[in-house]
């Protein structure tokens, strides 16, 4: 089957359909082009999208991926970032090898057809040249031979015409023969030119059109398998990154499967776990029985005969040892108001009101249970040092319960480790030189180098100096967190073996002395003098929170309540605390005498530089 013969007079329909080839092969060219913007569009958005979500470097949600949950979610990420370039890959490759050759071919390919249809062109310009020749001998030698035909007819007349003279005759019949012989000669010229064309038309069907359509059907073949390995490398581009994203994907699910809700809900507790026992039972206090309060309305305790602190035990489970000391700063922390400040008095004067305005009464609730709210409040506090107003991070990091500070000291210490081993490298490194420049002087001066050694052996003599620092520190906290887990174990052991009280009252639990006052069992008294002392040397170092301003009494406010302060009209004290937004102002008068008063009964003027410090 060939165009030549078969569609040999379908010139201008193949000229059409090779266009429309053509046209098909860039619009298939223009749709892969669009298909590696949007391949190169989807690897950017998923690049994005794995970037928006990573965690932010020395950020809180860097320590939040130390869960196996949240590995494998970063795991998905940095996986989904590969998955990007595989699409990327794909751009590239459908690129380079469709649309970049596809478009070199199509310019191959418009050149070529051209070039066969200006061939096709010319070789019907040239049998219509040919057919016109033929066409306009065959009307000359029509013409001649009507001409020669009329010339005999006139020649006969004359001939038998007997008035005509034989001149006129003999001019017609010489008219006649030229006439004749220019049909001849017509005849001859249209037979010539009649056998050149046949001879040319049929090379145009036989020979120049065949071959012309030949080459226009090879070129039309060859755009057709063009297109279908375009399409094959269409298929192959997407099949050859299938291997790597499966790969992706396969990461994702070893990543999924690597998750370890028990390992996650350890690290949970290793993040939070405070070192703190928890606090025991509270006994049962009687008030129908005449005995001293155990909380009074101006200190933490009384006051026995040998100034010792009194402290209560919790009744049944007694691990629990409550330190009460008297501190007006602890008292101020644990007896600040819980109620609204009272409304200033109606009155201009406070002489209108017989015993000044009186803060709200409510039932006193025992100090233990003031204690125990205050050590159970988040954020947890061990230390009290913690509580100054703007205090910065302690170096030991004592503001931390003892669980979080062992942490902190523990990766301090190996971070500190870190540093010693690469500057250790270092001076091994600038020895090693030093040696090389020592054996070849030529390299190098190795004087040149003592700066760098003695400034790496100081820097590794500071770094140990605050690695033993903070492993001393270390220490501290690692042995008091087991003093503490072995004395509750033996307080556990020794409660245990106890019966249980009997009766309902904590007068049951001690001994009357003959003052009146109560003593403990001798070995919980030790227990009680190690404990309050551990727990008065936190507060031996505090300074007291320094003024930040001024305040000035509007009317008399007598504190009646724990935490409070009484104050008369017209009295100038210092504030070392303003207003939470509670109502309430902590103030101090003298040295030591501290509480708080309603924010509305004063006239607080704070000192600006002393409050940004």
């Amino acid at each position: 089957m060939s165009w030549g013969t078969e569609l040999w007079d379908q010139f201008d329909n193949l000229e059409k359909h090779t266009q429309w080839g053509i046209d098909i092969l860039e619009k298939y060219i223009k749709f892969v082009k669009e298909r590696t913007e949007i391949e190169l569009s989807y690897a950017k958005q998923l690049r994005n999208l794995s970037k928006k979500y990573q965690p932010k470097k020395n950020s809180k949600e860097e320590e939040e991926y130390k869960y196996t949950a949240c590995k494998a979610f970063l795991s998905t990420l940095n996986e989904m970032s590969d998955y990007a370039g595989q699409h990327e890959v794909i751009s590239e490759n459908m690129t380079s090898q469709i649309t970049v050759d596809l478009a070199r071919y199509v310019q191959e390919l418009k050149q070529e057809r051209k070039s066969n249809f200006h061939d096709g062109r010319k070789a019907q310009q040239h049998i219509e040249t040919c057919w016109k020749q033929l066409e306009s001998s065959k009307r000359r030698f029509e013409r001649d031979c009507k001409e020669a035909d009329r010339a005999q007819q006139y020649f006969e007349k004359m001939d038998a015409d007997i008035n005509v003279t034989k001149a006129d005759v003999e001019k017609a019949r010489q008219q006649a023969q030229i006439r004749h012989q220019m049909a001849e000669d017509s005849k001859a010229d249209y037979s010539s030119i009649l056998q050149k064309f046949n001879h040319e038309q049929h090379e145009y069907y036989h020979t120049h059109i065949p071959s012309i359509f030949r080459k226009i059907q090879e070129m039309e073949e060859r755009r057709i398998v063009r297109m279908g390995q375009s399409m094959k490398t269409y298929a192959e581009v997407d099949r050859q990154v299938i291997p790597i994203i499966g790969k992706c994907l396969d990461e994702i699910v070893k990543a999924a499967e690597a998750i370890d809700q028990k390992n996650d809900s350890q690290l949970v507790v290793e993040a939070y776990k405070s070192g703190f026992e928890p606090p025991g039972d509270i006994e049962f206090e009687d008030y129908t029985q005449p005995m001293k309060r155990t909380v009074s309305n101006n200190s933490l305790s009384n006051s026995r005969g040998e100034g010792k602190p009194e402290l209560k035990l919790a009744g049944k489970a007694k691990g629990k040892l409550w330190p009460f000391i008297k501190k007006n700063k602890l008292m101020s922390l644990l007896t600040s108001p819980h109620q609204p400040p009272p409304p200033p008095p109606a009155s201009a004067s406070p002489s209108a009101v017989p015993n000044g305005p009186q803060s709200p009464k409510q039932p006193k609730e025992p100090l233990s249970h003031r204690f125990n709210e205050f050590m159970i409040s988040k954020p947890k506090i061990h230390c009290f040092r913690s509580l100054k107003r703007g205090g910065s991070t302690p170096e030991d990091f004592s503001n931390l319960p003892p669980e979080q500070r062992r942490k902190k000291l523990q990766q301090k210490v190996d971070d500190l480790n870190k540093e010693i081993h690469k500057e250790m490298d270092q001076r091994d490194a600038i020895t090693k030189m030093k040696d090389v420049y020592l054996k070849n002087p030529q390299m190098g001066d190795p004087a040149s180098l003592d700066h760098k050694l003695a400034e790496a052996a100081q820097n590794i003599e500071k770094l140990r100096f605050e690695a033993q620092k903070f492993e001393a520190w270390l220490a501290e906290v690692e042995g008091r967190l087991q003093a503490r887990g072995e004395q509750a174990r033996r307080q556990s052991g020794m409660y245990d073996g106890q019966p249980p009280p009997t009766g309902h009252t904590c007068a049951q639990d001690r001994e009357s002395s003959p003052d009146g006052s109560y003593t403990e069992e001798q070995s919980q008294e030790s227990q009680v003098k190690v404990l309050a002392t551990d727990f008065d040397d936190e507060f031996d170092d505090e300074e007291p929170l320094p003024a930040i301003g001024t305040c000035k009494a509007l009317y008399t406010f007598e504190g009646q309540n724990e935490g409070t302060i009484s104050v008369a009209e017209g009295e100038t004290l210092y504030v070392i605390e303003e207003d939470r937004g509670d109502g309430w102002t902590r103030i101090r008068r003298g040295e030591d005498e501290e509480g708080y008063v309603p924010t509305s009964y004063v006239e607080v003027c704070l000192d600006r530089n002393a409050k940004d410090s």
